[in-house]
């Protein structure tokens, strides 16, 4: 069994308006990943993700490109805080912060 961890990652660029978060919500759950994923009122994207080691990375390179339609310029990783999805399960798109 993989070790599980969890990444906060925030994601720069073109990224709003061209179904990046949509698009991320569906790679995820492809994935497996549980967590989150929301537009930030500065322009970019920011998601929380958790699961197995090889499906986050798998999900920080997907990050990277994104959809078509987006340009991505930067990709921030950090450890995140599972806590924050609490019982969550799955993955979903939140409220604007």
């Amino acid at each position: 069994m993989s070790e599980v961890i969890c990444r906060n990652l925030r994601i720069r660029g073109r990224v709003q308006g061209v179904g990046y978060r949509w698009s991320l919500c569906a790679e995820a759950d492809r994935l497996g990943l549980a967590g989150w994923v929301r537009n930030r009122r500065d322009g970019s994207v920011e998601a929380l993700v958790c699961g197995p080691v090889e499906a986050v990375d798998a999900l920080v390179l997907w990050a990277h490109r994104g959809p078509s339609m987006a340009r991505v310029d930067r990709v921030l990783s950090n450890e995140g805080n599972a806590a924050e999805i609490g019982t969550r399960s799955g993955f979903a798109q939140i409220a604007t912060r």
